[in-house]
């Protein structure tokens, strides 16, 4: 009797063996309402995984509870053939824009294939040897926000090759909101590739559901795509982010106001790159709005070459203003101080248009337009969108 139970003993741990992966120390002590990302749901995607070929695209912010992904799955003898590198690199330490090449991760050995180089499209030959890609990187929910271009070009790089790819899902921090202009063709780049508002209202997971729904896929081979949902949440929950997306969106502050802010980089106006605060300041060092100082600076990884770097500049602080979604007010009200001294405001008019993907919306702001017009004109336009990403939609 004494025999048979322990023999059932042991056929019950090495069951639990089986099922209970290497879950990063604490994982356990997690609250069953939490919201628990796709990545931290390792139960649902581990056992795919197992006994293949796997490329993941991945950055800092690829973590499951305490650990990077890359570890947990090390840990659970996944075959890691390489790890593709997104905008700011895979540690997220390269400043924005900063082109990098392929090399070897220094503490994995793991070969780093860069997505932000020469190529933003891997070939098939780096594809031939994988089965499945991983794609766990957190977003911000704005469409010139660059980590939704690299996903679509390494979905179209799986369909080519035959791969299949696999998104673990995490909360959009600006999910609330489907707002702005949407993106015409003639002004497709890799800040805006598809045919979606400036603040979308989704999640990675339900965009590439989207992508390939839609056919935006420049390929003629089916994808095979499966996603893990975010558990216990919804996109009108409020969110914080683990560990900040990229160098210049520190907090949850600078993430809301990026949508407005970001059009000021097609301007001679400082929206804080080089300080401890960027896109939470407007400041410039001839137009006068506002009285707080502040002085830009090289800082590695953040903003190595700033504009105005080493000088005083005064303008706006906005580190504790309620502002989210889309506020054209900022860009209107500089706008017109930089019209009233007959100063040149849209020195890149080409990105401006890039980054709106449209030149409707700038060429409202020289005409004197107010937001309320200037909102009122892509109405149409978003109630269609709203209509179009319905069977998509993933969370309420």
């Amino acid at each position: 009797m004494k025999l048979a139970i322990i023999i059932k003993a042991i056929i019950l741990l090495f069951t639990l063996n089986i099922y209970c992966f290497s879950l990063p120390a604490g994982a356990s002590a997690r609250t069953e309402n939490r919201i628990t990302v796709g990545a931290e749901q390792i139960e649902k995607y581990l056992p795919q995984l197992k006994g293949k070929n796997i490329a993941l695209v991945v950055n800092q912010t690829s973590n499951v509870f305490d650990e990077h992904l890359v570890d947990v799955l090390l840990k659970n003898n996944i075959d890691i053939k390489m790890i593709f590198s997104p905008e700011h690199g895979f540690r997220g330490n390269r400043d924005a824009g900063e082109k990098f090449e392929s090399s070897v991760d220094t503490k994995t050995g793991i070969p780093l294939v860069s997505l932000y180089g020469k190529n933003r499209k891997p070939s098939l030959s780096i594809m031939e040897d994988l089965d499945i890609i991983v794609f766990d990187i957190q977003d911000v929910g704005v469409r010139f926000y660059t980590y939704i271009s690299t996903m679509h070009y390494m979905m179209e790089a799986a369909a080519d090759a035959g791969v299949e790819f696999i998104v673990l899902d995490r909360p959009n921090p600006n999910g609330s909101f489907v707002d702005g202009p949407i993106l015409e063709k003639e002004f497709r780049s890799f800040v805006g590739m598809h045919a979606i508002p400036l603040l979308h209202g989704m999640t990675v997971a339900e965009l590439a559901l989207m992508i390939k729904g839609e056919g935006w896929l420049a390929t003629e081979k089916e994808l095979a795509l499966s996603v893990v949902k975010v558990k216990n949440y919804q996109r009108f929950l409020a969110y914080s982010l683990p560990t900040k997306p990229s160098p210049n969106l520190p907090n949850a502050q600078s993430i809301f106001l990026y949508p407005s802010l970001a059009f000021f980089e097609a301007t001679p106006v400082s929206i804080g790159r080089g300080t401890p605060f960027p896109f939470q300041v407007i400041g410039h060092d001839n137009i006068t709005i506002g009285d707080f100082d502040f002085t830009p600076v090289s800082t590695s990884g953040a903003a190595s070459q700033p504009k105005f770097m080493n000088i005083k500049l005064q303008g706006e602080d906005l580190r504790h203003i309620d502002s989210h979604g889309l506020n054209l007010h900022f860009i209107l009200h500089w706008y017109k101080a930089f019209a009233d001294k007959k100063m040149m405001f849209f020195n890149s008019p080409k990105f401006m248009d890039k980054l709106a993907g449209t030149d409707k919306l700038r060429k409202a702001i020289i005409a004197g337009q107010s937001a309320e017009q200037i909102k009122l004109s892509w109405q149409s336009g978003l109630t269609e969108f709203k209509q179009t990403r319905k069977p998509y939609l993933l969370y309420h």
